[in-house]
């Protein structure tokens, strides 16, 4: 039987650096408990902002207890991230969830108080005080959303809001990862697979087309069981988000997390309209992949199925070596805290494990090293994926190294640039110099894969986003044969009539991705792959300050709006260009790819 270890068998070797931000898990709570007793240090501010001295100390106490809070935060986290069956580790994440919670409540008079004080005072201040005119673009933002900022007291219970709103997304990731079970299957050669969500998708890259459509069909029936409870988390978060709006006084729940980045609506909607206009380029694909493939139908399984008997074996030192190999434009500075941090640091958490999360994520804050967890498999995809994830650690690692802890963070919309530049680096640099025609048939299928996730799937879920926000904000009920039905149709015409469109399994594509309890956020999948491109081929074509321009958008983090740091670095994603753009790219990637087949 082929199965997946329980962490305890796993390398430490191969495990994220746990012992870099604490020691141990005492030395974390008595942290925790060190970090409840100094909240009456930033209590004392409440209402005293008198003058800039006070105001600065206000916000350097702030900031010193929000920066421990943060590493609290992310080692209780990730230790539960990477074993949801570790039941010490889920303690220790619900009381750092608490823990946050507290400390946004205790530190939400600042805004407000702010406010009051006037942005004519605060200038005179910023000439008193040099230390705080650091703050320029914060109070500038801030006065930028005054108007959807509340008093003192609503903000404190929003603050308190931020631990309970959290419940509907850790019930749907605890129902998908530690207690839903997925029955196995045998594959071709009659051995039992036990199934996860990780597991699943390596076995959709792999030549048994039975073993793909029982895994498939067992992973959907399982979400099926539960699609009641799990319409109810997701319809519970789209309901919090519209609360939140109407609390913050914005027109609709797209406005208030766009304008949080200073984002018009626009470039959502040319998103969609651009996607929608180039979906016959997918359907040119499916058609090529079905026809090489030798089906009479593609079955959405089939998506990742390879077009070629082998696929290469890459091991995970040799990823990081090809992945280095790649971004050696980005110069040889960065590419060795890179390498240093994956293969000495122990940013990584490397491969999979019983209890751990799907998916991959890069996390950490200021103190800590740019941690990623993930599942690798010793193949293109996932050096495809570690490579996106290192780029989401390096934007963090050079964001930290450059900015005070007040622009330590950087949004989502700028994120997804980060990673997709690394990928669209490396697979030029596969491309290049692996010639054979196995291999850049590989790279190609690894390229659309990833296409079809951030340019395919995440616009079909921002457009179901967007209807079943609307159905709340327009009292309509949200039911899980609606939200079902939504996505099925959706799907259908996304897929042209390439791909068969099996409804109830199909319709259920809501319940994998939690990136939906993030409002909003799979949009920026798609801008971001576009606004990569267009970096990675300013840097390949070695335009002037290509490079120290993009160096410059990573330092910057969130001391400028991410529209008006990625036009210094580039792209303009207030057009529809950038997005037309990597659709050509990707019609290339099809071209060269059906002339490969033939």
């Amino acid at each position: 039987m082929t199965s997946i270890p329980p962490r305890t068998e796993i390398d430490k070797n191969h495990t994220w650096n746990a012992e870099s931000v604490f020691a141990t898990p005492e030395a974390w709570a008595a942290e925790v408990d060190a970090i409840l007793a100094a909240l009456p240090e930033i209590k004392k501010f409440e209402g005293a902002l008198k003058d800039a001295a006070t105001l600065l100390q206000a916000f350097e106490t702030i900031e010193g207890l929000m920066a421990r809070m943060n590493r609290v935060y992310v080692y209780a986290g990730f230790s539960y991230s990477v074993d949801t069956t570790d039941q010490n580790a889920a303690a220790m994440s619900g009381k750092a969830q608490g823990l946050y919670s507290q400390v946004v409540a205790t530190a939400s008079f600042l805004n407000p108080e702010v406010l009051v004080i006037g942005q004519k005072k605060l200038k005179k201040w910023m000439k008193e005080e040099p230390k705080l005119a650091r703050y320029e673009q914060f109070f500038n933002n801030l006065f930028r959303k005054h108007e959807h900022v509340r008093s003192g007291e609503v903000e404190e219970i929003l603050g308190m809001l931020s631990d309970p709103f959290g419940g509907a997304s850790e019930a749907s990731s605890l129902l998908r990862n530690a207690d839903m079970k997925i029955p196995s299957i045998k594959d071709k050669d009659g051995n039992e697979i036990e199934l996860s969500e990780s597991v699943i998708f390596n076995l959709m890259a792999k030549d048994d087309r039975a073993a793909r459509a029982a895994s498939w069909e067992n992973y959907h029936g399982a979400l099926l069981n539960y699609k009641n409870t799990l319409a109810a988390t997701l319809s519970t978060s789209i309901k919090q988000n519209v609360f939140l709006s109407r609390v913050r006084k914005h027109t609709n729940a797209l406005e208030m997390m766009l304008s949080e980045n200073n984002i018009p609506v626009d470039v959502f909607h040319n998103l969609v309209a651009t996607f929608r206009k180039n979906l016959p380029t997918w359907h040119r694909y499916f058609e090529i992949r079905r026809k090489a493939l030798k089906l009479e139908t593609l079955e959405p399984y089939d998506m990742w199925a390879p077009l070629i008997p082998n696929h290469p074996k890459v091991p995970y030192a040799q990823a990081i070596e090809w992945i280095a190999e790649g971004l050696l434009p980005m110069g040889k500075d960065y590419v060795g805290v890179m390498r240093n941090g994956a293969l000495e640091e122990r940013w990584v958490d490397i491969y999979p494990n019983k209890g751990k999360r799907s998916g991959a994520f890069s996390w950490g804050a200021p103190g800590t090293h740019p941690f990623i967890m993930m599942s690798y498999t010793d193949e293109i995809f996932s050096l495809s994926t570690l490579a996106h994830e290192l780029g989401h650690s390096m934007h963090s690692y050079l964001t930290w190294q450059n900015q005070p802890f007040v622009y330590a963070d950087y949004s989502l919309f700028a994120a997804e640039v980060a990673s997709n530049f690394h990928q669209a680096l490396v697979r030029d640099h596969l491309l290049k110099t692996k010639t054979e025609r196995d291999f850049q048939i590989s790279v190609i299928e690894e390229a659309m894969s990833n296409f079809y996730r951030y340019f395919f799937i995440m616009p079909t879920l921002a457009r179901f986003e967007l209807e079943t926000h609307t159905r709340v904000e327009n009292g309509q009920p949200l039911t899980a044969d609606s939200m079902m039905e939504l996505m099925a149709d959706l799907f259908t015409e996304g897929f042209g009539g390439k791909v068969n469109v099996r409804r109830e399994h199909v319709g259920m594509t809501w319940a994998r991705f939690g990136h939906l309890f993030s409002d909003y956020y799979v949009y920026a999948y798609a801008t971001g792959i576009a606004g990569a491109h267009a970096i990675a081929k300013r840097v390949l074509n070695n335009e002037p300050n290509a490079v120290e321009n993009y160096l410059g958008f990573l330092k910057a983090g969130a001391s400028d709006y991410p529209l008006d740091a990625l036009k210094r670095a580039g792209v303009d994603l207030t057009s529809s260009e950038p997005v037309d753009a990597a659709f050509a790219t990707m019609a290339d990637y099809v071209e060269r790819l059906e002339k490969l087949l033939a």
